[in-house]
């Protein structure tokens, strides 16, 4: 196991957020390289327990490393998080962390087609053995649908224009690999705006592509079912779109925000905000993996 496989990001914020008791259950959503499991073990005592779940086959090799009886490795998407639990006769737990978004291994691998700095097959899925790829999003949605994905989970500006553009593209042949893709875009980039219009178009397929927008609503909702009052939720994340829905379920316990009362008007949510505000990675810490910039922390206290 190794940092280079990712570095774990807001490393001591997740451990104070977690508030680890030393004989409680937690749950490690993203394990990646193991660097926040590791930590938590560090904090555990023999009765502890932390279960580590990831989809990743790179990932899976970096658990079988993690030698510790309070260790339970789950392959598995955290989607499925209550029902593997159950399996191991947890039904509550005292602390759940996930850091959201692709792993610094997976982005630099140039055979997973995430990055766009590598020529390489369009694949972007996180779990290998799923069957919808990037290939699928580009060369069988429809244009009404490319236009959702582009501008739902992208924010791009023109999301219609390059709907039809990839549709009109694809009928001299199929889309199949990233430069395919970035010659694509390159009629409709600004010069000099190049890597940011690529990076809200790859992160668009790629949220599609693993649905996670739908998976992390469910983590949160199971959380709000498995965490034990005064427990923590911890979650990292990268981009506006996940991190308003952490904000909006902690503020009003559903990801649209949209507040439900109780007879005296109280709002009825699962979790309090312990801080108002993000916490964001330090200069330092960005200097050291650049990839912690757009890094937001938000941390949940269970009502």
């Amino acid at each position: 196991m190794s940092d280079t496989y990712h570095k774990p990001v807001l490393l001591e914020e997740c451990m104070e957020g977690l508030a680890i008791q030393p004989e409680g259950v937690y749950v490690d959503a993203t394990f990646g390289g193991g660097g926040h499991s590791k930590a938590i073990l560090k904090k555990l005592q023999d009765k502890g327990k932390l279960f580590a779940f990831d989809q990743d086959e790179d990932a899976k090799a970096n658990a079988a490393l993690m030698k510790r009886r309070s260790f339970t490795w789950i392959e598995a998407n955290f989607r499925y998080l209550k029902q593997h639990l159950r399996l191991h006769g947890i039904k509550a737990i005292d602390g759940l962390l996930a850091d959201l978004g692709v792993s610094s291994h997976q982005i630099d691998e140039a055979s997973r087609g995430f990055s766009t700095r590598f020529e390489a097959e369009l694949d972007m899925r996180m779990d290998q053995k799923s069957e919808k790829s990037a290939k699928t999003v580009l060369n069988a949605y429809s244009e009404a649908e490319l236009q959702r994905v582009l501008g739902n989970y992208g924010e791009v500006r023109n999301a219609r224009t390059l709907a039809s553009a990839i549709v009109a593209a694809r009928i001299g042949g199929a889309i199949e690999t990233v430069n395919d893709l970035k010659a694509i875009l390159d009629k409709f980039v600004q010069k000099g705006k190049e890597n940011k219009y690529y990076a809200r178009v790859f992160q668009a397929i790629r949220i599609e592509v693993n649905e996670e927008l739908k998976v992390l609503e469910s983590l949160l909702e199971q959380s709000a079912a498995l965490i034990r009052p005064e427990g923590r939720l911890v979650i990292i994340a990268y981009h506006s779109l996940e991190d308003r829905m952490v904000k909006n379920f902690l503020n009003s316990g559903n990801v649209k925000g949209e507040l439900e009362k109780d007879l005296y008007g109280n709002v009825i949510k699962p979790f309090q905000a312990v801080v108002r505000k993000p916490i964001v990675p330090g200069e330092e810490e960005i200097k050291m993996n650049s990839r912690a910039r757009s890094a937001r922390l938000r941390i949940g206290q269970k009502l």
